[in-house]
Formats: structure tokens, C-alpha cells, sequence
């Protein structure tokens, strides 16, 4: 298997401009309409930035313009000074628009210098004047590094100051956007951020690598295996060619669910990975400690002054956590500023381009959604900031959210809703769910329980789309139909009565699970599914053909959750075999409407292969390092006193 630079652009959407413009009819625009130039910006501990900046034809002292950068691991191609991409800018509409965009490859990444670090971690600066853009000189670069400098926030803060200073024509404001890991970057420029940074979209943005991405709740994404040369292999020195390609594993067949089976236990991949760094790093810290928690940027989103617009996708099988995560702690630490949340009906950063049917899976969603997006949301933000009068009366809500039940757009003041109503849902024994945990159980007390034989041995598989399973990364199964899961022994199902009215649930999700297991470790993976009534009409767009949209379930939200980190992610604990234990997790938020003749679902099986890997389900300290002999079958029991808690809006 191996990916050029450009399907790594393509599949991650790193650099949504190139990937806009296959479909842009002036593949000429940028050439036409911009000039180039490259710069190697210089940080303070001396590392030189690769630096590409396109000024529009026409700027003047008398006719300036505003930056808008964009910074990325994934490369700023193409190179070179006569090199045009096709199209510049979050989309075509900001591109028209006109501004001074700015690529930038991060230390240690294609034509920078400097090592690369995954998720650099925010180190706050005791030295205000080193955060102030102060050069330093040779002699203190080191002092400055380890006072906290530098790091993702103190490099963009040096790459707005040099800009500032040396392109012409500009009006002294900057803003920042990224999808997934320049998401990050965009994330981690807020604190500390220079003062001319006065707008910010993280989209899709990566806020903590144990929960985004390459873990759910210490579980590790097993579908993310083929990623890590990407991630895990050190750039010999700047360079415009991909260094990484002869790294990826070559699987020698197309079924990756076989090949990963096949594989084993984690220990076995030291096979494919024994010179990658990141993944030596991965199977070295299988707890969420300090390694971790210093490369969250959400501990740090304190003081936050530029206006900041997250954008995620409500199907996003990447980066879910990190956009609602992010908009949430910057909105309880920053009284006062400006801070908006974006959630559409998309996969990973697919509100980039325009697809004209707007789909995810099999599920239709409507026309020209991302268009919409890019006009009415995305465009006045930066508009109103970087070019207008910039004081926050953008016209725009708090939280732009489309209800994927009734495929529109909804607009909140505040966002869980505070007029929400928390309901909970009993997943009784008999397949019920049920808002009175009484109905359908044979044991008021609560001790009556669903179970089932959990076998590592015959995983339950996360898709039935094989040819996904080998991917970059996944993206369909988030709303795919599930009834190929639910007709398994291993996977209980409880569901409510065919609804009599419409129900919206809109805000957060929380399982709280009372389960045992005969084992002493186990998974416990929760979706909620909406249920589409067998008369259902299939949408003219279907990519599949053969699946029918009645009896559909949907897949509306789901999470896993590593049952040994059910008390502390820091410190795991072993279940004590046979005993009642409360394994709590929340789920990401939704907006949904269940409608009239639909039923609602939840889902409960413990593995969920490939997508995550297979638990031992025998105690291990170290999943990443266990035996063959680990892994055994276990009995594990659901008690009907375990419920679903719903954010209910009207």
C-alpha cells in the first residue's frame, strides 16, 4: 500500500482548498488572480518555517488585505515560487473574496526544519517577553526552550509577527483555519495568540490523541493502524518529496477485517513498525498519563481573545471529540469572547467541497449543504473580522447546528440548549427500552439482566463494507445500517415502540452501565440507532443498491469505552469477576429527530472489529504487549437497571 502526498491531501483533507478545486472550473484562477511568493521564516530558537503566501493581484497601500493561514503537517504543495495550486483558501468563496493566503509546513514537516512532534504540547511561557516575539540570540535559544518556548502557539506567534512586518500591502489583521491536524494547529495558536490574530476556525479539529482519532475512551482505533508512517517516521531534513511511502504495511490483499485478524495480538505489529517512533510511543503509554495529557490543548484554552468558529461534522468517524470538546472549554474559560460552534451532516471535513447531493453512507441529507455552509457561516465570519468592523455583531448564532432527522439547519443561543430535558431510558431485559424501568422487566429490583458470550475470537465487525477496512481511515460506518450487527448473539438490542410523535434529542449522551463479566477486563461499545419504518422509500442517490431504507438502522451516534479505564483513565483497574459494576461513559453529542413511525435503538456488544482493537478480556497491564493466551471468551450480563440519558429539545 502506498499513498503519494496527494491522496494523503485527498483522504485526510488537510489542504481542502486543492481538494475543492478538482471540481473548480478556473483551474487558471489562482495563477490569474494571485501572486506567490516563498519565504523560511525564521522562529525564535533559530528553525526556518517553509512559508508560501499568495497576495492577490491589484494589493496597495491603498488596497490591502488581511492574512489567512493555514498550518499543516501534510505539506504546502506545490513547491516552488511558478507553482500554483488550483484554488487557494477554506473554499471557493473565500478564495473569490480575496485575501493574503498563507501556507506553512510545521517544524520538522516537508520543506521546515526542526524535529517533529506529534501533538506538540503547550508549554506556557514564564518569560512574557519571549511570548512577545523577542529574538533571541544563539546563546539563549536553549534557556527559552525549556522556559516554554518554543511551541505550536510561539511558532505561529512568530510566523503573524514576520509576516506583518514583511509582506506588503497587508491590514494588519490575520486569521487561522485548519481541518483535522491543522485543526489542531488553528486549536493551539489560541493561547498566547499574537494580537493581530483575530479570527480562528479549528474544523475538525484534534484536541487530545487519546480520545480523538488514534483512541475512544483508551480504546485503541485499530483502523488507524495504517496511518502511522505518516505520523511516526522523522523527516531526514527539509525536503518536497514524501519520505515516508516504503514505511506503510503491505497487507498483499484487499479484505483489511482478514488482515488484521491475521495479524494477532498488538504485539505483533512490531513486525511492520519496530523504527516508527510513534507507534513504539503509543504501545509505551497504554494509560492516559502524562505523555498524554501534555499534548491536550484543552487545559489550555484559558484567555482566549481572537473571535473563534468550530466546525465539525456530526458523521465525523475522526474527529467528533474535538470540535465539541473545544467549543465547550472555551466557552466555560472565556467569558466575553467570541466563540461559535458549526455541526453539519458530514464526514471528516467534507463541508470543504461541494458534492452537490449532500450523502454519508446511504442517508441523504439534501442539496448543496456545504455550499451553504461556505457562504452563510464560513465566509461572514472571516468577513466580518478580518475585513469588517470586527466587533462581533456577525449576525451569526452561538451554535449553527443541522438536525440530521429532519435535514436542516437549527440555530441555539447556547449550546447544550439550556431548556433541554434530561430523560433516561432503561434498556430492559426483553429488548425494551423504556422511560419506566419497571415495564417489561421480571425483577423490579433491577437485578434482571440481558447477556451474552463475548468471543475476541469472533469479533463483531464495525462494517459490512469490506472494501473500507483497508482504508486510510474509516468514515461510512457512522451511519451505516446496522441490522447486520443486531441479528448477532453477541450484540444486544433494545428498542422503544413505534413513536407516536416526533422526538428531537439535541445535547449530550450518557450510558450508565451496570454490567458483569465472568472475565476481568472487557469493551463496552453503546449506538444509538434510529429505526426506519419498513415502508420507508429508498433516496434516488443510494450508493448501494442492494440496501433498502426500510427496516434501516441508522446509525445515529456511538462510542466505545475500555472498561478497565471506567474509574480512572490514569490508573486501570481489573473487574472482579460475577460482581454488579457501573461502567459510565458519555457519548458525543447528537441533534436528531426520531420521526413519527420510527424506533429509537441502542446497541451494546463489547467488540467492534476492526475499528478497535480486540481487549483480551483478561486483565492485562498492557493490551499493546498481550499474549495469545490472553484471549479468552467471556460472559458478560447488561442489568436492567442500566440506562440511556437524553437530552430531549423541542
Amino acid at each position: 500500500m502506498k499513498y503519494t502526498v496527494y491522496r494523503l491531501l485527498l483522504l485526510l483533507l488537510s489542504t481542502p482548498a486543492l481538494i475543492w478545486a478538482q471540481t473548480s472550473p478556473a483551474a487558471n484562477y489562482v495563477r490569474d488572480n494571485f501572486q506567490k511568493f516563498e519565504y523560511k521564516i525564521p522562529m525564535r530558537d533559530g528553525t526556518k518555517l517553509h512559508t508560501a503566501v499568495y497576495v492577490p493581484k491589484g494589493a496597495s497601500a491603498a488596497n490591502t488585505y488581511p492574512f489567512l493561514m493555514q498550518r499543516t503537517c501534510y505539506s504546502v504543495a506545490p513547491y516552488g515560487p511558478d507553482a500554483y495550486p488550483a484554488s487557494v483558501g477554506p473554499s471557493g468563496t473565500l478564495m473569490r473574496d480575496k485575501y493574503i493566503f498563507v501556507y506553512q509546513d510545521v517544524r520538522g514537516r516537508w520543506a521546515s526544519e526542526g524535529k517533529w512532534t506529534n501533538m506538540t504540547p503547550n508549554l506556557p511561557d514564564p518569560q512574557p517577553a519571549v511570548r512577545k516575539g523577542r529574538k533571541l540570540s544563539r546563546s539563549t535559544v536553549s534557556t527559552a526552550a525549556t522556559a516554554g518556548s518554543p511551541d505550536e502557539s510561539s511558532d505561529t506567534y512568530d510566523t503573524i509577527e514576520w509576516l506583518l512586518k514583511n509582506v506588503p500591502n497587508n491590514n494588519g489583521r490575520v486569521g487561522q483555519w485548519g481541518i483535522s491536524y491543522p485543526g489542531f494547529y488553528t486549536a493551539a495558536s489560541l493561547p498566547d495568540a499574537h494580537p493581530a490574530l483575530k479570527a480562528a476556525s479549528p474544523q475538525a479539529p484534534v484536541s487530545d490523541f487519546f480520545f480523538d482519532d488514534f483512541h475512544h475512551n483508551g480504546a485503541f482505533i485499530l483502523a488507524y493502524l495504517f496511518t502511522f508512517p505518516v505520523f511516526g517516521i522523522q523527516t531526514p531534513g527539509p525536503t518536497t518529496k514524501s519520505w515516508y511511502d516504503d514505511a506503510f504495511i503491505k497487507t498483499g490483499s484487499k479484505d483489511g477485517f482478514q488482515f488484521q485478524y491475521d495479524l494477532g495480538p498488538l504485539k505483533n505489529v512490531k513486525n511492520y513498525y519496530k523504527d516508527n517512533f510513534y507507534w513504539q510511543e503509543t504501545v509505551e503509554h497504554p494509560n492516559y498519563d502524562e505523555f498524554w495529557q501534555k499534548r491536550s490543548i484543552l487545559p489550555h484554552l484559558k484567555n482566549v481573545r481572537p473571535a473563534v468558529m468550530t466546525v465539525g461534522g456530526w458523521f465525523d468517524a475522526e474527529d467528533l471529540y474535538g470540535p465539541l470538546n473545544i467549543y465547550k472549554t472555551i466557552e466555560k474559560n472565556n467569558a466575553g469572547t467570541y466563540n461559535t460552534l458549526v455541526m453539519g451532516p458530514f464526514g471528516h471535513g467534507r463541508w470543504s467541497r461541494e458534492t452537490g447531493h449532500t450523502m454519508h453512507s446511504n442517508i441523504y441529507f439534501g442539496d448543496s449543504v456545504a455550499t451553504f455552509y461556505q457562504r452563510n457561516i464560513e465566509a461572514p465570519f472571516f468577513g466580518h473580522f478580518l475585513k469588517g468592523a470586527g466587533d462581533g455583531k456577525t449576525g451569526l448564532p452561538e451554535a449553527y447546528l443541522f438536525n440530521t432527522g429532519r435535514n436542516e439547519w437549527r440555530t441555539f443561543d447556547k449550546w447544550p440548549a439550556p431548556d433541554a430535558q434530561t430523560k433516561q431510558y432503561y434498556l430492559m431485559t426483553g429488548g425494551g427500552l423504556a422511560t419506566n424501568k419497571v415495564m417489561g422487566s421480571t425483577d423490579p429490583s433491577g437485578n434482571s439482566f440481558s447477556e451474552f458470550v463475548s468471543d475476541p475470537m469472533k469479533p463483531v465487525p464495525y462494517t459490512e463494507d469490506i472494501t473500507t477496512t483497508q482504508g486510510f481511515t474509516p468514515f461510512n460506518y457512522m451511519s451505516e445500517d446496522q441490522r447486520f450487527a443486531g441479528r448477532r448473539p453477541d450484540v444486544l438490542v433494545f428498542q422503544t415502540d413505534v413513536l407516536t410523535e416526533d422526538m428531537t434529542l439535541g445535547g449530550e449522551i450518557m450510558a450508565k452501565l451496570k454490567v458483569s463479566t465472568t472475565g476481568t477486563d472487557a469493551d463496552w461499545v453503546v449506538k444509538l440507532i434510529d429505526v426506519y419504518p419498513p415502508d420507508e422509500p429508498n433516496n434516488p442517490y443510494m450508493p448501494n443498491k442492494n440496501i433498502t431504507l426500510g427496516n434501516y438502522q441508522q446509525m445515529v451516534r456511538s462510542e466505545a469505552m475500555r472498561g478497565r479505564f471506567r474509574n480512572s483513565f490514569e490508573k486501570p483497574e481489573p473487574f472482579k469477576p460475577n460482581e454488579i459494576t457501573d461502567v459510565n461513559f458519555r457519548l458525543q453529542d447528537v441533534l436528531h429527530t426520531f420521526k413519527k413511525g420510527h424506533r429509537m435503538m441502542i446497541q451494546v456488544q463489547s467488540t467492534w472489529f476492526p475499528l478497535i482493537d480486540r481487549n483480551p478480556q483478561t486483565y492485562v497491564d498492557n493490551i499493546f504487549k498481550a499474549d495469545e493466551k490472553d484471549f479468552r471468551k467471556a460472559t458478560h450480563r447488561v442489568y436492567d437497571s442500566s440506562v440511556i440519558e437524553f437530552q430531549v429539545v423541542k
